[in-house]
């Protein structure tokens, strides 16, 4: 790795943006990387926008991500996505997908949380954000993680998964994810997430999910 990797985690209050953005950082950290991870940005109140970038490489001088600079965007809704879609590199990028080199990549809960506090919200929601990304020539990867979530018992795991997702297009080792995950993670909610990420791995092995990667 000669340039660092730059990710940046989107999503609202209580999608737990902060802990998947953390467990990478540190996933990085134990791989022998230099990482740095960002503060809040935004709104982190249940409900408002929260922002986290995290950089990792052999030498790190800044956590911040610039605009065209992101390799991958995890939305984590798909507001937040759009909102943040300007942040991914336009050139070839350092990520992989089953050893395939591809372009900056949105990688997207395929889920709405529409503001309840806005007046007319749900008329303005962008319901067609995806769609519009891919004409616009995106690399959008969308994967059902809240649905998913719930049918595994706890909606609340839609982060992991993504997490799940993200590490399949990362060089960091799977075991590197999983020794971070059983460190990190409470013991009564730790076998139910190790579950999800590795759901999520499993939604991104598919082909069709690939193919979703090229516009």
């Amino acid at each position: 790795m000669t340039e660092p990797t730059s990710l940046i985690f989107a999503g609202v209050g209580g999608q737990g943006v902060l802990l998947i953005a953390e467990l990478t950082a540190r996933a990085a950290i134990r791989a022998g990387y230099d990482a740095k991870q960002t503060e809040v940005h935004g709104v982190s109140q249940r409900g408002g926008g929260v922002e986290s970038h995290v950089r990792y490489g052999q030498q790190v001088h800044s956590p911040l991500v610039m605009p065209g600079q992101a390799d991958v965007v995890v939305g984590l809704e798909k507001l937040e996505a759009l909102r943040f879609s300007h942040f991914v590199r336009a050139e070839e990028g350092s990520i992989h997908t089953d050893d395939v080199q591809t372009h900056g990549v949105l990688l997207v809960n395929d889920h709405e949380i529409v503001p309840a506090s806005v007046p007319g919200a749900e008329q303005n929601y962008p319901h067609h954000a995806l769609e519009f990304l891919q004409q616009k020539g995106f690399r959008v990867v969308a994967l059902p993680a809240s649905r998913l979530a719930r049918d595994l018992g706890d909606g609340r795991m839609a982060n992991v998964i993504m997490l799940g997702a993200l590490s399949r297009m990362l060089e960091l080792p799977l075991e590197v994810w999983l020794e971070t995950l059983r460190e990190r993670l409470p013991e009564k909610y730790r076998e139910a997430n190790l579950k999800a990420f590795s759901a999520g791995r499993q939604l991104l092995s598919h082909p069709e999910r690939e193919a979703m990667a090229r516009p």
